[in-house]
């Protein structure tokens, strides 16, 4: 980070050049170890780009002036595996990922399916607009709030690797909401093979027609 000009008076901006899942796993990081001043850059490079700004495109990275960033752990909850399990129980832990890869009715990436028991699913790709913009916070409070999200209670959010529950976190951050990240999300959950998997069973089979 002090080689990329970090520094801790000095705010930061990030973004990706999608729908910011990315660019809030940078976020929660910087957050994580300390740096308050930063943000994430609504709608990404595209919606840069609809604003009219310019684009450089350079074969090198420019210099920088290095940052004195200092990285403090701990600015930000963590869950590990336990924490995650009792979340879901005494409180709401949301899974980010699709709903076919929380039904365990699929899964391109681990070598199980399923999710953790008693976790809700909420997708990423419904806390944002076609835009890639954020929804607004009323509008993600809303939603949250149907899943029996409120004020006080104990909130975690997961997903396969750790990186769309990050954007998670930011939305539900953005909604007025503090939620704990499960970094090891689902793909450490099934390391240990004593830990339960849940799957939505499955659909019924047509009855025959006679």
């Amino acid at each position: 980070m002090r080689s990329a000009g970090v520094a801790n008076d000095r705010a930061v901006v990030v973004y990706d050049a999608a729908s910011s899942i990315a660019a809030a796993r940078a976020w929660w990081l910087l957050r994580y170890f300390g740096h308050q001043r930063t943000s994430v850059l609504d709608g990404g490079l595209g919606a840069w780009i609809a604003a009219g700004y310019e684009l450089e495109v350079e074969a090198a990275v420019p210099p920088v002036e290095r940052g004195d960033f200092t990285a403090r752990p701990g600015a930000m909850a963590l869950l590990d595996a336990d924490r995650a399990a009792e979340t879901a129980a005494n409180g709401i832990l949301l899974d980010a990922r699709a709903p076919e890869r929380y039904r365990g009715l699929i899964e391109p990436i681990d070598p199980v399916a399923g999710h953790i028991p008693g976790a809700l699913n909420l997708p990423t790709s419904e806390n944002t607009d076609r835009s890639d913009r954020f929804l607004e916070p009323a509008q993600l409070r809303a939603a949250f709030q149907e899943l029996g999200i409120e004020d006080g209670i104990e909130l975690g959010a997961y997903c396969g690797s750790g990186v769309s529950a990050a954007h998670e976190v930011l939305a539900l951050e953005l909604a007025g909401y503090r939620a704990a990240l499960y970094a090891g999300s689902w793909s450490e959950w099934i390391t240990d093979p004593q830990r339960p998997v849940a799957r939505d069973p499955d659909p019924p089979e047509p009855s025959p027609r006679w």
